[in-house]
């Protein structure tokens, strides 16, 4: 079994980060409409990245929000993008990212972690729900919302 790590982004990984090669198909669904709209609304000092790593190879990204004023709700704590290199996956990276934002959510004292995602059938729909995420609604642009409780 894989030990992964985290690292907080820098100069050093960022380019790593964003470079990481998807499954095909993939990339459609890194930005969901919802955040899109929504990402000139955060206060960016609230931003939680994280690079994760095997050995020192960079083989995931988990990006969050944690901010409880924000004035939406599925907003306050929530995971942003979760990216993780196409021969890594299915090895529990995306796993080992996801519990590594709930455990930040919980130090920092939500109560649950949102997710959104595009709803078309080829998203991350099943990932997260596999995750113990539930459907809890939409956003005004159709994408799922998906909540986990801490």
């Amino acid at each position: 079994m894989e030990t992964f790590r985290l690292e907080e982004l820098s100069a050093t990984t960022a380019l790593q980060a964003n470079t990481l090669e998807l499954v095909p198909g993939q990339e459609a669904f890194v930005t969901p409409v919802t955040y899109e709209q929504a990402d000139a609304s955060l206060d960016h000092s609230k931003t939680w990245g994280r690079v994760i790593l095997s050995g020192d190879e960079v083989v995931g990204f988990v990006r969050a929000h944690f901010d409880q004023t924000h004035a939406q709700p599925e907003l306050r704590s929530c995971l942003w993008r979760v990216s993780v290199a196409a021969a890594w996956q299915g090895k529990g990276v995306g796993r080992f990212a996801i519990q590594a934002a709930q455990e930040e959510a919980a130090a920092l004292g939500h109560s649950t972690l949102t997710a959104v995602w595009s709803s078309d059938e080829a998203g991350p729909g099943q990932f997260f729900h596999k995750l113990g995420f539930a459907d809890t609604g939409t956003t005004e642009y159709g994408d799922q919302i998906g909540t986990l409780s801490l």
